[in-house]
């Protein structure tokens, strides 16, 4: 059974920081596409960071760039995700998903698996 867990959310003042993981199991871990996607209230899904199987090549988008790492451990089937300087516009709830292979896209639905989410809220 493949399951994707969340966790490490929670609230934050402008400026703080917060560091998200993902539990990955029922699947080979090491040789899928990682990434994050966050949805804000009101607002549709998008990607925030993408990481490659082997953790060699990351993608971010250009609102995070600079303020958030994405990373991951294959030995223990977990993602991560350091977030620094953050912004009441990063509150969303955050969700990691996983793809077999190439980490070309952002499209949500190109994703094979999708966690539960973890909320992220900053207030200024």
């Amino acid at each position: 059974q493949v399951q994707l867990v969340e966790s490490g959310g929670g609230s934050v003042q402008a400026g703080g920081s917060l560091r998200l993981s993902c539990a990955a199991s029922g699947f080979t871990y090491s040789k899928y596409c990682m990434a994050w996607f966050r949805q804000p209230p009101g607002k549709e899904r998008e990607a925030v960071a993408r990481i490659s199987a082997g953790g060699g090549v990351t993608y971010y988008a250009d609102s995070v760039k600079g303020r958030f790492t994405i990373s991951r451990d294959n030995a223990k089937n977990s993602l991560y995700l350091q977030m620094n300087s953050l912004k009441p516009e990063d509150t969303a709830m955050y969700y990691c998903a996983a793809r077999p292979n190439s980490c070309y896209t952002v499209d949500i639905s190109q994703y094979t698996y999708l966690g539960q989410g973890t909320q992220v809220t900053v207030s200024s």
